[in-house]
């Protein structure tokens, strides 16, 4: 597989979390409830996809720093997946049911929160690692993409995927992973060439 086509798969997860967000609802209620359940289901097997692309992207990074990020990573698709089923769908289908919201979905939603948190925070964690091993790898053609991805990742604690700002920050994502990646490649194309 070429470079540009990995470089293009680390990519993939965060524009189809764009895309994605881009049609979520931006409230949920009676109205919304049964594309907010439908959403979340479908979404279930595509945000774990992030940690698999930080996974991948730590691959040429050092002991040191790709098993804490790797563990990182796996707390993201742990954590985040579970905001996902909770309030996510669980949300949705007592809205559904109960025919709009109530103290019970409120309950739902905090309990959604505090994983997603936890979620989005091992995701920040496994970025910073991410960037640290690229600028030790690359120097400074890693700094901007690495710069990128932290932003993004940054607004992650707090943006989910909801538009507009949950969509920037997954196209954030979608541009910082594979610019560290190929900076990354290139400098380690230019060590072979010595």
């Amino acid at each position: 597989m070429s470079r540009s086509s990995r470089g293009f798969l680390v990519a993939v997860p965060g524009l189809l979390l764009a895309g994605f967000g881009a049609v979520h609802p931006a409230q949920l209620d009676a109205a919304t409830a049964p594309w907010w359940t439908t959403l979340h289901i479908i979404l279930l097997p595509v945000f774990p996809l992030l940690g698999v692309a930080q996974w991948s992207l730590l691959t040429p990074a050092p002991r040191w720093l790709k098993w804490p990020g790797r563990l990182a990573a796996f707390g993201y698709a742990a954590f985040y997946g579970g905001l996902d089923a909770v309030a996510g769908i669980a949300g949705g289908t007592v809205v559904h049911a109960q025919h709009g919201a109530t103290p019970v979905v409120g309950a739902v939603f905090m309990a959604g929160d505090q994983v997603g948190l936890i979620g989005a925070a091992c995701f920040l964690a496994a970025s910073v690692l991410i960037v640290v091993a690229a600028v030790l790898r690359a120097g400074w053609w890693a700094v901007p993409g690495g710069v990128v991805l932290l932003l993004a990742s940054v607004s992650f604690l707090d943006s989910h995927i909801f538009w507009p700002r949950g969509v920037l920050t997954m196209l954030g994502v979608a541009a910082g992973m594979p610019w560290v990646y190929l900076a990354g490649e290139r400098s380690a194309e230019k060590e072979m060439t010595r």
